[in-house]
């Protein structure tokens, strides 16, 4: 699993022969499975070798929920890297045998290990109106984050200064002791203590950045959002994300939409719907009304006789479709109105339509109304 082609991510599930659903506890017991039969101290084969810094990349991978998160997104934590990975060092047989160690001990010599270290993601979330989704927009964007420092450029030293080899460990960033495991007594390595396993001190820290080789900034991003963009989607915008440790490789943004509430139209993927309230009368004898949508001014034709509850649809009127020339439709829900607080003329017309289809709901005269016939139909035998 080392570096991968050009557009291809790493399948860290596979390297683990797990189910992208695996659990935690699935993919720890298939790590210690395949580390039993492939660590250097029990198989000499330089191809199980490299398959074990393989597994135990993976496993470093799968068993932090933000990199996995990040796994299951498409993405790949360690694409930004060089050969083992995006930050983490595979000095002798890998810089994840303190992994195999937390397990089984065993001397899995690491060497010293860099203080540069890959920058973590950050994630910021950004709201936007219905228009803005639907037609794409280009925002600039305050982010406060890491960023490398400008009086050290990152290596940490007061200007004029510069690491020394640490005296704990002598520059080999680990100490050593003789431990007894299940393969009987091994020497066991772990790192420094004095110099946190990179064989170096910093005797004059940088006073801006305090040693770290970054400092906390804020600062102004431009984003170009796509049109056709659903809520809940996210954005990676490749090292834009932390700076990291020692002026590492900065990690990724991700930049997670939000859409607005919109007073007219309620949105389900790329179609849009709407209510359009209209007169009984224009229900009844039919109108032509126009309604704005998104970008334009459509007339909405009302067929004589239309219902409360018809649906009409104009095509081609929704969202864009991401990526796409193609656009959803807007439908739109006819709610006819009945009228109220009728004068004493409107009532008169009212009535005398009601007549006209038999459709009068009181008793005049002779003529018996519906309420007459309901109450022949329930009334007293």
């Amino acid at each position: 699993m080392s570096a991968p082609v050009a557009g291809t991510v790493r399948d860290y599930y596979g390297v683990l022969e797990v189910r992208s659903d695996a659990t935690a506890e699935e993919i720890k017991r298939a790590y210690r499975k395949l580390a039993r039969e492939l660590h250097p101290d029990v198989n000499q084969d330089p191809q199980a070798q490299n398959r074990f810094k393989d597994v135990t990349a993976a496993y470093e991978v799968l068993s932090d929920p933000e990199k996995r998160r990040i796994v299951d997104l498409g993405g790949d934590p360690l694409a930004s890297g060089g050969g083992g990975g995006g930050g983490t060092q595979f000095n002798g047989f890998g810089g994840f045998s303190d992994i195999f160690e937390t397990f089984f001990g065993g001397n899995g010599a690491r060497g010293p290990r860099s203080r540069v270290r890959q920058g973590a993601d950050a994630l910021l979330r950004l709201e936007l109106t219905l228009d803005e989704m639907a037609f794409g927009v280009q925002k600039d964007i305050a982010v406060e984050t890491a960023v490398l420092c400008q009086t050290c450029h990152g290596d940490g030293c007061a200007p004029g200064t510069k690491p020394r080899i640490c005296d704990t460990c002598a520059g080999r960033g680990e100490v050593q002791s003789m431990q007894r495991s299940l393969l009987g007594p091994v020497m066991s390595s772990r790192p420094c203590p004095a110099c946190g396993g990179t064989g170096q001190q910093i005797p004059s820290p940088c006073p801006n950045c305090s040693g770290e080789g970054r400092v906390r900034a804020r600062r102004t991003i431009s984003i170009e959002v796509p049109g056709g963009i659903e809520d809940g989607m996210r954005i990676r915008m490749s090292g834009q994300g932390e700076v990291g440790s020692g002026g590492g490789p900065a990690g990724d943004l991700y930049i997670e939409v939000t859409e607005q509430p919109h007073h007219t139209f309620t949105r389900e993927g790329s179609d849009l719907h709407c209510t359009l309230t209209v007169p009984m009368t224009a229900a009844a004898l039919g109108a032509e009304l126009e309604l704005d949508t998104l970008d334009s001014r459509e007339k909405v034709e009302i067929r004589p006789g239309t219902q409360s509850g018809s649906v009409l649809t104009l095509r081609g009127k929704g969202v864009p479709r991401l990526r796409s020339a193609a656009r959803g439709d807007l439908h739109v829900h006819v709610e006819v109105q009945t009228p109220t607080k009728l004068d004493d003329s409107q009532t008169k017309l009212l009535r005398q339509l009601a007549e006209l289809r038999n459709e009068e709901v009181s008793v005049t005269g002779n003529h018996r109304g519906l309420f007459s016939k309901v109450r022949d139909a329930f009334g007293p035998r």
